[in-house]
């Protein structure tokens, strides 16, 4: 995963607001080890607790990993209504949004081999569970255009190809 944050996340400027925190050490990645759902939501409570009552030059933001409870994409897509629900019983709506990540990630309306879903693509699922804050303030640093920064990041995308965001993983 830090390879992944390195080289494409940052390396890539997929996130605009990803350097500053990664080197600051304000990113928590926590791999889960869950054996089951249940364990694994627990995981996902305790982080957003942690987030609720850290301020954020600690953490910043949390990445929650598991590399075998959803090998399947469209399982761990329909789990993601199911995060929502645990954001809105921590009563963090409008405070952390979460972002999913997986290496099956396929957009609505694409095929499964267009790179442009690459900008969800990550060696394992993933949950990045994101201060609304901090990603107002990287939209703000941007230029306050969202919607630019997604056609940015889709423009690199393209310009590198799969066979380019291949080897760019793949290096030692």
């Amino acid at each position: 995963m830090r390879r992944w944050i390195e080289r494409a996340v940052i390396g890539l400027n997929l996130c605009p607001f990803a350097r500053a925190v990664y080197v600051k050490n304000q990113v928590r990645i926590v791999v889960s080890r869950a054996r089951h759902l249940d364990a694994f939501l627990d995981e996902l409570d305790a982080e957003l607790g942690l987030l609720k009552t850290t301020p954020a030059e600690q953490i910043d933001t949390t990445l929650l990993v598991h590399p075998s409870l959803f090998p399947d994409f469209a399982v761990f897509n329909d789990f993601l209504g199911v995060v929502d629900d645990v954001v809105t019983e921590h009563e963090l709506d409008g405070v952390i949004q979460v972002a999913s990540f997986h290496p099956a990630y396929q957009f609505d309306g694409t095929d499964p081999d267009d790179i442009t879903n690459a900008t969800n693509r990550a060696p394992y699922p993933a949950l990045h569970l994101l201060r609304e804050d901090s990603v107002e303030r990287a939209v703000a640093s941007e230029g306050g255009d969202a919607d630019a920064i997604v056609e940015r990041n889709l423009a690199t995308l393209r310009a590198l190809g799969p066979d380019g965001w291949r080897e760019l993983l793949s290096k030692p």
